[in-house]
């Protein structure tokens, strides 16, 4: 049986390499050459049956002449190196980056006569074929060319860009080989990032309007420290022993906490196509994903760069942080991503860029109750040491399941919103609302700023 397994992936290897092989030794001829193929051929037949020798001559030079020009573009390959750069390397949506090109041909005879194009992944264009410069043979100055093209990709993603492909064709355009040469390279198309009003979250109190950065609920001894009376802070504040030595009125003012934290949820499992399928995701729930990633990576962006220590929770099998044990949800036992900053939001966005919808977990059998059986204590003791933090969940198509989950962790959230879209059904947004969660719908991105005003409390504070 092992054997067997051997010959088969043995096999598959050749199988493989005859594939790459004759992708980079493809010789064809031209539509010229296949004319001048089947003209010969047929005077070829004409000449054995009526038996001349002019005609016989005629046809074999015409057969001749296409697979002489065959041979040469074959036996005369276009030998380069191919060094390949990206400016800037990582793209949001909609945005230019730059392609560069550095090739330096290997092989004796100067390069005339030939094209190139580069060959991309599905989702980016590249320029057509164009006329390769002509490049001397190795060793000779001129030896090397730079070329450059720009593309705008118009989808999130990780797309290989390569490898190059050369043209090149006989004299007389009766035979044309392809040839790729170097590697391909991986362009990260991020999502796209709306700008968020404020500098992070605001809490209203009674204590006053004055707005301030969201801190972990840990009572602290830092409530001590005084500043001068502004207008809007609570009479309730007013530090006595300090407005007496400072000759003004003075106010308590708690001390911002260098870590705060905020939580993302995720959704990742699209329950509403559950049971299509990969690749039978019906195209409005598609597109709903797709919004829901922008959603993250603005609300994220955002987070990061207010100073907030950023968890992030999947509903499906972890994307953010790949592994063999990261397959049931981070509201079922895996443990979250977490992001913070110098240089979160980087990270963050390159991860959001190759999330894709995750099939739905089958948490109904015995042994995907037993793996969480494991795992939970894990995510509870997680939770368990976690003071209340603001969550934001991005919700397309949840189930049952994470409905429940969900309900049980809005008591570890101040504020909870919930960002839902059309396909989220109204049972589950009862049941959210009931435990806590404040539920804002958004169809486009046209109206994040608005909604993320309100959720926030940038629109102002109560006062006493």
């Amino acid at each position: 049986m092992a054997a067997r397994g051997v010959r088969e992936s043995g096999s598959a290897a050749n199988a493989e390499w005859f594939t790459r092989l004759a992708a980079r030794f493809a010789t064809r001829l031209t539509l010229r050459g296949v004319f001048f193929l089947a003209v010969g051929i047929v005077l070829f037949t004409n000449a054995v049956l009526v038996n001349s020798r002019d005609m016989l001559f005629v046809a074999s030079l015409l057969i001749m002449a296409p697979l002489v020009a065959a041979a040469y573009v074959s036996l005369r390959p276009a030998r380069v190196e191919v060094t390949r750069m990206f400016r800037p390397p990582i793209v949001p949506v909609g945005g230019e980056s730059m392609v560069s090109l550095h090739l330096h041909n290997l092989s004796a005879a100067p390069l005339g006569g030939a094209s190139w194009c580069d060959t991309p992944s599905p989702g980016i264009d590249t320029p057509p074929a164009a006329i390769l410069p002509l490049v001397s043979r190795n060793g000779v100055a001129g030896d090397s060319v730079h070329l450059e093209y720009s593309v705008v990709p118009r989808h999130r993603g990780v797309y290989d860009v390569g490898p190059l492909r050369v043209f090149r064709q006989d004299p007389f355009g009766l035979a044309h080989s392809d040839r790729d040469a170097g590697s391909p390279h991986d362009l990260i198309v991020t999502p796209r990032v709306t700008p968020l009003p404020g500098s992070g979250l605001a809490q209203s109190s009674n204590d006053g309007s004055i707005r301030e950065l969201v801190r972990q609920a840990t009572p602290t001894s830092d409530e001590l420290i005084a500043r001068e009376y502004r207008p809007g802070d609570a009479l309730r504040r007013v530090n006595w022993p300090a407005t007496a030595r400072h000759g003004e009125i003075m106010v308590r003012q708690e001390e911002q906490r260098s870590n705060p934290e905020a939580r993302m949820v995720l959704d990742t499992t699209l329950a509403g196509a559950a049971g299509l399928g990969a690749g039978h995701v019906p195209p409005h729930l598609l597109a709903a994903f797709e919004l829901e990633i922008e959603l993250a990576a603005s609300v994220g962006v955002h987070l990061l760069d207010a100073g907030y220590r950023l968890e992030v929770i999947e509903l499906g099998a972890s994307q953010l942080l790949p592994s063999d044990q990261q397959t049931l949800g981070g509201l079922h036992g895996d443990v979250p991503a977490t992001f913070r900053a110098p240089g979160g939001d980087r990270s963050l966005l390159e991860a959001l860029a190759s999330v894709v919808p995750v099939p739905w977990p089958s948490r109904n059998s015995r042994s995907a109750r037993l793996a969480a059986e494991r795992r939970a204590p894990v995510r509870a003791a997680l939770r368990g040491a976690q003071p209340v933090v603001p969550t934001f969940a991005l919700l397309v198509s949840v189930s049952e399941a994470d409905v429940d989950g969900l309900v049980a962790l809005a008591r570890h959230c101040e504020p909870a919103v919930a960002f839902v879209q059309r396909t989220v059904g109204s049972p589950a947004r009862q049941r959210l609302q009931d435990a806590g969660w404040r539920c804002v719908e958004l169809a486009t991105t046209d109206g994040l700023e608005e909604a993320w005003n309100d959720v926030s409390g940038e629109r102002g504070a109560s006062h006493d």
